[in-house]
């Protein structure tokens, strides 16, 4: 059995943004016809009490909070502080993916994986000295490895990780350097049976990822942008969804046509830009996507993969 929350659904900045006033952040903070999405990322478990959470979005606080499931347990022994969170498993080294581990610097026990080239950006910041890696051990995903996922207390969850690489870019504060090839990851979870790729940001789709996505039974991936010049047009930044590396959904090398034939999976697109359609209830891009058989992710939401 593998259990998915998601914790959040947007992309950088969330929806609304804090400094848009477009018609789709007013309708979120009216709640007129589309929901808030607090910054991507999800928690997932195999036995739906011990979690582990994909990258840790500037929100976190928030979104445990909102989620009962990852409230600390009562007082045990004296002892008042516990978290059901066993690892935090980031994609990348992006502001909205790493953010959130300053809110978990409380001396609270985890661990944190990441591919070697994250793991070096968090170390070369100082700010990220105060998760103390003797407290939080930080461990280096090797690539297209499989990787059983333990808890806290050494027992074995029943989930196996593999990361992988996706075509993507380095940070924006990091772009200077280049990108390398383990910036941007794909993660897929499995329980032996069942099988979950959680891609929220890639900008080019391979025959490798769709080769994954046709035999998983869960796919969450890369909804950012609708069209590639989709904020261009709207006035809200000169950059292509390409170049802030993201393929956009309803372009010809998009999810939606590159995922087509791809029978088996559940489709959820996640990481969803402010600017993006999809967003409000009764657009066309909404009507457009659901007929095609993808689900708009959105807070709180859940998934459970069962053996038949």
């Amino acid at each position: 059995m593998i259990d998915l929350l998601v914790l959040g659904s947007g992309a950088g900045g969330g929806f609304p943004q804090w400094n848009s006033a477009a018609p789709g952040c007013i309708a979120a903070r009216q709640h007129n016809g589309t929901s808030p999405r607090t910054q991507a990322s999800v928690a997932v478990s195999g036995d739906g009490k011990r979690w582990f959470l994909f990258n840790a979005a500037p929100d976190i606080r928030q979104q445990i909070n909102e989620n009962p499931a990852l409230h600390p347990a009562p007082e045990q022994d004296g002892q008042f502080r516990h978290t059901p969170i066993q690892s935090v498993i980031l994609t990348c080294g992006e502001i909205d993916a790493i953010t959130g581990l300053l809110t978990l610097r409380e001396r609270e026990p985890f661990s944190l994986m990441a591919s070697t080239s994250t793991l070096e950006q968090l170390n070369a910041n100082p700010i990220f000295g105060a998760l103390d890696p003797a407290i939080v051990p930080r461990i280096a995903l090797q690539l297209d490895e499989p990787c059983p996922l333990h808890h806290k207390d050494g027992s074995e969850s029943g989930l196996t990780l593999t990361a992988f690489a996706v075509p993507g870019k380095a940070p924006l504060y990091a772009e200077a350097e280049g990108s390398r090839p383990d910036e941007t990851l794909g993660l897929s979870v499995s329980d032996g049976t069942q099988t979950l790729l959680f891609i929220p940001g890639c900008a080019d789709i391979t025959a490798d990822i769709i080769h994954r996505a046709e035999q998983a039974d869960l796919l969450l991936f890369d909804g950012t942008l609708w069209r590639n010049d989709e904020m261009i047009r709207a006035g809200l930044s000169p950059k292509t969804g390409k170049r802030m590396g993201h393929v956009s959904v309803a372009d010809p090398d998009g999810p939606m046509a590159s995922f087509k034939d791809c029978a088996k999976p559940q489709k959820v697109l996640i990481h969803i830009n402010n600017s993006n359609p999809i967003l409000l209830d009764n657009s066309p891009e909404r009507d457009a996507v659901t007929q095609a058989g993808w689900t708009i992710a959105a807070d709180g939401m859940t998934f459970r993969l069962e053996t038949p």
